[in-house]
């Protein structure tokens, strides 16, 4: 399976005040800025385990929530909100779909590195949480608490991440419905 490729346009990453810029897999740096969570969806769209709520302004992806399937669906309210759901529904279709968005997120400095690390995980495949805390020098427990502060999922694949001994965490959630959409997200990238 192909690797994840996003953002092909200037970016930086805000921490704690300041600005440094990071690397893709597609060799491109990413912007990471913030967004209010109470801002409204500019879109919401079925999936196979209830629905996508959809942040972004008119150029770049702000957020993507879970919601329940009993969330009422959302036509895209611009351009780019038509984008997120079309690249969005044709990786729910077809796992080895690349998707190529930018965004904007906002994060701490180690929040910024695991993020980044997310990335370079192929479809398909897992890393421990201790493993991506090896990679970039912190504790499991951050790589865990940065991994459900991830505000685009399934873009950065959190999913991606596992327990050394079982499934670990999802959405900042130990069981329930989390963790079924991560087995779903998972097995659907094995298929």
């Amino acid at each position: 399976m192909s690797e994840l490729k996003i953002a092909r346009t200037q970016s930086r990453c805000v921490s704690n005040g300041s600005v440094r810029q990071i690397k893709t897999g597609a060799s491109a740096p990413i912007f990471y800025f913030g967004y209010d969570a109470r801002m409204q969806f500019q879109a919401i769209i079925p999936a196979p385990f209830g629905k996508l709520g959809i942040r972004c302004s008119d150029a770049d992806l702000l957020g993507i929530e879970f919601l329940s399937a009993r969330v009422n669906e959302l036509p895209p309210a611009s351009l780019m909100a038509r984008e997120i759901c079309r690249q969005l529904q044709a990786y729910l279709t077809h796992a080895d779909f690349e998707i190529d968005l930018p965004f904007e997120l906002d994060g701490t400095h180690h929040q910024c590195k695991v993020w980044q690390a997310m990335l370079a995980i192929p479809a398909g495949q897992t890393r421990s949480y201790g493993e991506l805390a090896a990679q970039i020098g912190s504790s499991a427990r951050a790589v865990g608490q940065a991994c459900g502060s991830n505000p685009v999922p399934i873009v950065i694949p959190c999913h991606r991440v596992v327990g050394k001994s079982g499934l670990g965490g999802f959405m900042k959630h130990a069981e329930g419905d989390a963790l079924d959409i991560k087995r779903w997200l998972l097995a659907h990238e094995r298929r």
